[in-house]
């Protein structure tokens, strides 16, 4: 954190092939003027454009992983990274593959007793009508329909009656031939990132998310200044304590590690939490919320970055990697 020079040559990955791609570039644009500002010898690398032996080859010491979405972080890159012996931001390779399926984690929740809305999975061959009608009757109305392995609100519906969950479902398979059909909490949304690695992981504040009619898509979460977002919370404090707690124990289970996010909705009859997903690469925007937390915690983005990059590490150390040699 003292010597920027001892973290080596960085490479600031962004942009990537998935359907977050503008967002990546969007962070990682900022992380690297970040580093840069901090003295740390960065430079952007886009794995869409060029092959990532190139990393190696060109004497990368680490890499900021500022990528979202498949091929970034659902686990491929970190295990090429892992391959390479180059130390990365963010969970490692199970990690990040696990909390990429939404249907993973919740699978990995629920086993640990942590609260999950429920949810019905429709795979490719279970996508027929009546299948499709099916749903309501198990969850209610209205519910949300998503793609489990995308982000950035990216082909989510909020489905109020039978009649629209069949063009739901088809715009989810659009972005993955499976469809995660979730409960809908009724009540707030709010996000809390964490920092650092077992024992040692740290919850930042609770973000309180206002969105025009409920509306926190993609165009809101980027593009405009519609949302509002609320740091400090102003929640109770032992209703923020419960949040940033239930956010560490799923953290923690899903073997988490460097940092990462998650999103939760607290239901209005009882303040109960539930959770929604962990992002393990989350947004590094001027619109994102990890910043806007740490910023709440008396840390600064440029101070941010540099301590995410200090997190980067491998599955297996070189002592881990002799041993077995």
């Amino acid at each position: 954190m003292h010597n920027p020079a001892a973290f080596g040559k960085v490479a600031v990955l962004m942009g990537g092939a998935s359907a977050e791609r503008e967002v990546s570039l969007m962070s990682g644009t900022g992380v690297l003027a970040a580093l840069r500002a901090r003295g740390v010898d960065a430079h952007a690398f886009d794995p869409a454009g060029r092959d990532l032996s190139a990393l190696r080859g060109e004497g990368f010491a680490r890499c900021f992983i500022a990528l979202h979405g498949r091929f970034g972080e659902d686990g491929t890159v970190q295990g090429a990274l892992e391959l390479m012996g180059i130390p990365y931001t963010g969970p490692g390779v199970m990690a990040s593959a696990i909390a990429m399926d939404k249907v993973m984690t919740k699978r990995v929740w629920t086993a640990d007793g942590l609260a999950t809305p429920r949810y019905v999975r429709l795979a490719a061959g279970q996508q027929q009508r009546e299948q499709v009608r099916a749903v309501p009757d198990v969850l209610g109305l209205p519910l949300i329909v998503k793609p489990p392995r995308e982000g950035s609100s990216i082909g989510v519906t909020k489905v109020r009656g039978y009649s629209d969950m069949q063009d739901a479902v088809a715009l989810s398979a659009r972005y993955d031939p499976d469809v995660l059909c979730e409960e809908f909490i009724e009540g707030e949304e709010v996000t809390c990132p964490v920092i650092g690695t077992g024992l040692d992981a740290q919850a930042l504040p609770v973000v309180r998310i206002c969105a025009p009619e409920g509306a926190y898509d993609y165009q809101n979460k980027y593009f405009t200044d519609d949302v509002q977002y609320q740091c400090p919370s102003g929640l109770p404090e032992a209703e923020e304590r419960a949040i940033q707690h239930l956010v560490l124990a799923a953290y923690r289970t899903l073997g988490c590690r460097g940092w990462g996010r998650a999103d939760l909705m607290i239901r209005a009859s009882d303040r109960k939490p539930f959770l929604l997903e962990m992002n393990t690469s989350p947004g590094m925007t001027s619109h994102s919320l990890v910043p806007m937390s740490a910023r709440a915690a008396g840390i600064g983005y440029e101070e941010l970055c540099l301590r995410i990059l200090a997190t980067a590490a491998l599955d297996y150390s070189d002592a881990q990697r002799a041993a077995k040699a």
